[in-house]
């Protein structure tokens, strides 16, 4: 039995919804706008980024100042801090690289569904059987395995 709030699960919901028509509504679901952004072509993306990341910033600033522990799971406020090491680089750099190839991060791919992109389908697929592989790989794999559970 869960002990979270009974609203966690239906806010997380409502998150997802204001989340995906905000992305619909900037045309970020969209993978030519994106492709447009990389070749430099269209600078709307990072407008919309550095708006979600200040609203974030100045969220995640003032909530431990204003309560001791998040409404909805009681968890402390605290910062997890993840090492920049070698998985960081290359996890990124391959990310960068689908990122790249398909024209969308996984967030948008999601809300492309919504805007009635069905061939997104194909990318998303992708994402899943490269998650998949990757966990697959670093069960295998002792060396890649960097103390941190799959419950992060």
């Amino acid at each position: 039995m869960s002990d979270r709030h009974p609203l966690f699960k239906p806010l997380i919901f409502v998150g997802g919804i204001v989340f995906g028509f905000g992305l619909g509504f900037s045309h970020m679901a969209r993978p030519e706008v994106v492709l447009n952004f990389l070749q430099f072509d269209d600078l709307g993306l990072p407008f919309v980024m550095f708006g979600a990341a200040i609203v974030s910033g100045v969220a995640f600033a003032l909530l431990p100042r204003i309560r001791d522990a998040a409404p909805l799971t009681g968890d402390p406020y605290e910062r997890r801090l993840k090492p920049f090491d070698r998985n960081v680089l290359v996890g990124g750099a391959v990310f960068g690289v689908g990122w790249g190839l398909s024209g969308i991060c996984p967030g948008a791919a999601y809300a492309s569904l919504g805007v009635g992109n069905i061939t997104i389908l194909w990318a998303l697929a992708g994402m899943f059987l490269g998650a998949y592989a990757q966990g697959y790989w670093r069960s295998r794999t002792r060396s890649g395995d960097t103390g941190v559970t799959g419950a992060d």
